[in-house]
């Protein structure tokens, strides 16, 4: 099977997450990942999937740094981290962003993913 080049990750979460360029890397591993493998049906859905994922997985990491911030007492970390929450939460809603370069790229690969 040819390789293909990396799944892009939505330009929307690219600018929201753009001061979290580990988080971004992460992202793109899981679409990298996904096309690995790829729902034969669904190529393009399971792709969200994927993203919803990793963003999912995000939301709770930060909750877990809200928990340790809470621990430490320090108020500056505790207000970063309910700010990060805050801002992987709202990351987390795929649909609201420009899907139309990824589906593009679903569509461009189909024979190579099916």
């Amino acid at each position: 099977m040819p390789t293909l080049p990396p799944p892009p990750v939505p330009q929307g979460i690219r600018e929201l997450l753009r001061n979290y360029p580990d988080h971004i890397r992460r992202l793109q591993e899981a679409l990298s990942d996904y096309v690995q493998k790829p729902f034969r049906v669904m190529p393009f859905d399971g792709a969200i999937w994927a993203l919803e994922g990793r963003l999912d997985t995000f939301a709770s990491e930060a909750r877990k740094e809200i928990k340790q911030a809470k621990a430490s007492g320090n108020d500056q970390d505790i207000a970063r981290a309910e700010e990060k929450e805050i801002l992987m939460l709202h990351a987390g809603s795929v649909s609201q962003y420009d899907l139309s370069e990824l589906r593009e790229y679903f569509d461009a690969h189909r024979e190579l993913l099916s």
